[in-house]
């Protein structure tokens, strides 16, 4: 019987053949943090351990709440800056570069093969590279960095199997809605996903980067994309280190295989307050809405940007409407800065923040008031995530949400086609 690719990569980690439900205990390759490692740090301190082991494998990135919107935040901030220097940490990146996980990638940390480890929930989305990356809690993170180790269950692998191609506004976050609504927030339990099949191969990097991401939305430990040679090239100049492709065996055992034909889906939404409850556009299209988010980790990059920009050019958003713009990273702000879509949105009277994670956590920049509304491209719509537990959020593709932006209601982007 052959080995899917998280067998392969733990066995590899813990120098011995392994299969799914396996305990093993590995060093990671790279380990993540942001804000939260102000927590971290204090974790670290209970261990009455004065050196981290391994400094070199530490990525911190400020992104939640930047800059300081308090006191608070910024003691955190001013926390974290000062044990980045006592602990001689290298790969630090302050307030200006934008969110973790576009960050982490673009340095050339997310590779094929390799091992990740992050306290954030969103950590698998280094699968659209074909790296193992897991999310971790605080007090993990801590140890990981006083020892350098930790235990891993070998999870079970559920392959999805997608064909066909896409229709005309249609993205890979409503295939992700889509599979998630189907199949519930609790279908990947501590199971690893594996996007496969031939219409994998179709998606870009970024839109890969989405799957992944949302993987964590259907409880997967982690997720994955075979690193063809779109991810290759994405890496080409970025690539920090040596890597090796980890492969599933074409005889792996699954715990599921799930068939999905991307040309019969049309665009979907994830309908409050639960992320599975997701359903197509037209059965809530023309629900009033207040703000609309187009950014975040899920949809920030340029291509999510560009496809905004499309719907909006030449238009105006809904006088009722709020429209905040908040790209994933410094770089990704660039990219739609020259070739005009940030431009685009301002003269569509959308409000450009600057990278980070922004309204997406509900801490800072756009929150929400008791009865609003907000349909966002961010990846949670949990109540209370964006402020008000007596708000409303609505989860959807850049297209769809700049539709309805532009109509001060759920719409459908197909009409903009």
């Amino acid at each position: 019987m052959g080995q899917t690719f998280s067998e392969k990569v733990l066995g590899r980690k813990a120098g011995k053949t392994v299969t799914a439900g396996e305990l093993v205990t590995i060093s990671p390759d790279y380990i993540l943090s942001h804000d939260n490692s102000a927590a971290i740090i204090k974790e670290f301190r209970k261990l009455e351990i004065k050196k981290v082991k391994c400094a070199e494998k530490i990525v911190i990135v400020l992104d939640h709440v930047v800059p300081a919107s308090s006191e608070k935040y910024a003691q955190n901030h001013k926390e974290i800056r000062e044990f980045v220097r006592e602990q001689a940490i290298p790969h630090f990146f302050d307030v200006h570069h934008g969110v973790c996980h576009q960050v982490f990638s673009e340095n050339g940390f997310a590779l094929p093969g390799k091992l990740i480890l992050g306290a954030d929930s969103h950590t698998p989305s280094y699968g659209a590279f074909g790296a193992f990356a897991a999310g971790i809690g605080r007090s993990e993170a801590a140890s990981v960095w006083a020892t350098d180790e930790i235990w891993l269950k070998v999870p079970e692998t559920i392959r999805i199997e997608m064909r066909g191609k896409l229709s005309p506004m249609v993205f890979a976050k409503d295939i992700i809605l889509k599979i998630i609504g189907r199949e519930g927030a609790d279908r990947a339990n501590y199971k690893a996903v594996e996007f496969a099949g031939p219409a994998a191969k179709s998606f870009s990097v970024e839109s890969r980067f989405v799957m992944t991401n949302m993987s964590a939305e259907m409880g997967a430990k982690n997720g994955y994309f075979v690193p063809d040679e779109k991810a290759l090239a994405w890496l080409e100049g970025k690539a920090r280190e040596n890597f090796q492709k980890v492969i599933s065996d074409q005889d792996a055992r699954y715990e599921a295989v799930l068939d999905v034909d991307i040309s019969a889906i049309e665009p979907q939404i994830a309908c409050p307050h639960t992320v599975d409850n997701v359903c197509p556009i037209t059965e809530v299209k023309g629900t009033p809405i207040h703000q609309a988010l187009i950014g975040t980790c899920t949809n920030g990059r340029a291509e999510d940007l560009n496809a905004a920009a499309q719907i909006l050019k030449g238009k105006k958003v809904h006088p009722h409407v709020r429209v905040l713009v908040i790209p994933a990273s410094r770089k990704e702000y660039l990219k739609a800065l020259r070739n005009g879509d940030l431009e685009i949105m301002v003269e569509a009277g959308c409000l450009v923040l600057n990278p980070g994670c922004g309204p997406c956590l509900g801490a800072h920049q756009g929150i929400l008031a008791p009865g609003e509304t907000a349909v966002s491209t961010a990846n949670r719509n949990f109540r209370g995530r964006m402020g008000s537990r007596d708000s409303f959020i609505y989860l959807a593709s850049p297209a769809t949400v700049a539709a309805s932006a532009l109509e001060g209601a759920l719409a459908d982007p197909r009409e903009y086609a």
